[in-house]
Order: structure tokens, then sequence, then C-alpha cells
């Protein structure tokens, strides 16, 4: 893991608790082999893929659920195996199958042991 610049933000873990604005529930869809490890679970970075299950959301009473998220990575220089590390302050947008954005996820990060093996 390294920082070249001052980083504000919690670390998320793969193991967040992040649902799209609509209470639907995002999990990672990519598997890391991360060093760096937080509560047993790699540490999260801008490279994961996110999808969205049992988002509500309709319009006109039409499905128009949220189905992933993606998260821009936000130049704080801190990374792991040189991709940029997600914090609870990244900005990310949840976006339909259309790719219509929904709006950001909501994340609910706690502080957490931060372990390098």
């Amino acid at each position: 893991m390294s920082s070249t610049t001052g980083a504000s933000g919690g670390l998320l873990g793969t193991g967040a608790v992040i649902s799209c604005p609509h209470g639907g529930r995002a999990t990672t869809a990519t598997t890391s082999t991360s060093a760096v490890l937080m509560d047993g679970m790699p540490v999260a970075t801008a490279e994961h893929g996110y999808v969205v299950t049992g988002c509500p959301h309709t319009v006109d009473g039409v499905p128009v659920p949220c189905v992933s998220v993606r998260w821009t990575a936000d130049g704080s220089g801190v990374t792991v195996g040189g991709a940029s590390v997600l914090l609870d302050t990244s900005a990310a947008e949840c976006f339909t199958a259309a790719f219509v954005p929904q709006g950001p996820p909501v994340v609910q990060a706690g502080r957490r042991r931060v372990a390098v093996r």
C-alpha cells in the first residue's frame, strides 16, 4: 500500500455495507488477491466491479432497478497493487441496465482494523 498525498475518509473493504439510493444491496462482483485486508476481507479498489440486487425502483409503475455501481478513482494517491483504494467518501454512481444514472450509493462504513500480509 502506498500513499503520496493525504486522503480523507475511511477505507472500504470488499465486505462493506453498500446500497443503492433505493435500498438495493451492492456487493463486489470481482475477486481480489490484495495483500491488504480489513477484517479478513481485501481492501476495495476502484477496479472492483459492484452489482446491485433487490433494487425496488420504478418509474411510472415500470421496474427500473439499479444493477451496478461505478466508482471514480479520487486521486488521493492511496493505492493497493497500483489501483486506487475506495474510501467511504469516494465518488460513485448507481446505474440501470441501460446505464441510466440513478444516484450515488449509500455507504455504511465503520472504522476497521487494517492488516498487511
